[in-house]
């Protein structure tokens, strides 16, 4: 039973990684990534193999401290997500972008909590 719970939420995380990356890749293309921070390429290669290894670390480890602590981690962004959909003025993408946003995070961090506390 635990197994599969890792299981699931190791592919949620997966496929959620994978949206960011598309989403990240078409904010790219739009030229909406500054480049202060470095070469917005390769942020786009840093984040791919970021979310790589944390679904190989959910798929192998069944480690609960690793779901709790990135389920933290998706909690700490609904924030901005609420802010950028619902309250302001201006945002770099329509507010639909930010709601389906809070939607996957939400389902991710169900999934995430599922593993790392439901034992």
């Amino acid at each position: 039973m635990r197994a599969a719970k890792f299981r699931q939420a190791a592919f949620v995380y997966l496929h959620v990684a994978v949206l960011y990356e598309a989403a990240a890749f078409a904010m790219y293309r739009e030229g909406l990534i500054p480049s202060r921070f470095g070469p917005p390429a390769a942020w786009l290669i840093i984040g791919g193999l970021v979310g790589l290894a944390i679904f190989v670390a959910l798929l192998r480890w069944h480690n609960p401290w690793l779901a709790r602590v990135l389920w933290g981690f998706n909690v700490l962004r609904l924030p901005a997500m609420i802010r950028s959909a619902f309250f302001a003025e201006t945002a770099a993408a329509p507010p639909a972008f930010y709601i389906m946003a809070i939607v996957v995070i939400l389902i991710n961090a169900w999934m995430l909590a599922r593993a790392g506390w439901d034992l």
